[in-house]
């Protein structure tokens, strides 16, 4: 096995509690229909939300047309949404921060939108080399193309090159680019089966 040098972490679900529970709360209250109508018409769009093909607006007016319900009033409705549902892992954040204190190269790759970057960035976390999103790449998990700019991007090859996500079809896709992954499960887990892997 090739020595390891990089470790990239998916944000939602891994350095923070899935938000999609709470995101999803926050917009089904905010059009008044019930979570169980809402989530079906909001995961319609999410795809071209997610790679950037589709703005914020185009967003909530595709589900406002489609729910016949007026469009939210705020400035950014996913930005306020997501914020209100955002609990950081402060462990695999100390993780990350460790890591790229030894001198291990370390990325974010995350399938999210630009108002959560927004969000993201005002946070200055400084434990990352490199912040790779699907709505700026366009190309979102588990498309083979993402994996290669995160890695084209850290300069590292696969087999040195450590993955992290919660989603076991992500962690599937990154194995079939030839990277080292850890299905998370709990911080004490991921920090075990680095250890396994080489990683100080």
């Amino acid at each position: 096995m090739e020595k390891i040098e990089s470790v990239i972490f998916d944000w939602g679900g891994v350095l923070i509690d899935d938000p999609r529970p709470g995101l999803l709360q926050y917009c089904s209250r905010a059009f008044g229909v019930p979570l169980e109508n809402y989530t079906p018409v909001h995961d319609s769009f999410l795809e071209d939300f997610h790679t950037g093909m589709i703005s914020e607006e185009r967003f909530w007016r595709q589900i406002s047309d489609k729910l016949g319900k007026p469009m939210p009033s705020a400035r950014s409705q996913w930005y306020d949404a997501f914020r209100s549902a955002y609990v950081p892992k402060q462990e695999m954040f100390d993780l990350a921060s460790s890591l790229h204190y030894k001198g291990y190269k370390t990325a974010l790759l995350s399938n999210t939108e630009l108002p959560a970057v927004r969000f993201f960035h005002e946070q200055n976390y400084n434990m990352f080399d490199l912040f790779v999103f699907s709505c700026i790449e366009r190309v979102m998990k588990p498309q083979r193309r993402i994996y290669e700019i995160t890695l084209e991007r850290l300069g590292s090859k696969a087999g040195q090159t450590v993955f992290i996500d919660d989603v076991q079809d992500y962690i599937r896709a990154a194995k079939l680019t030839g990277l080292n992954t850890i299905l998370f499960e709990s911080v004490e887990q991921v920090k075990g089966e680095l250890v396994k892997l080489g990683v100080e």
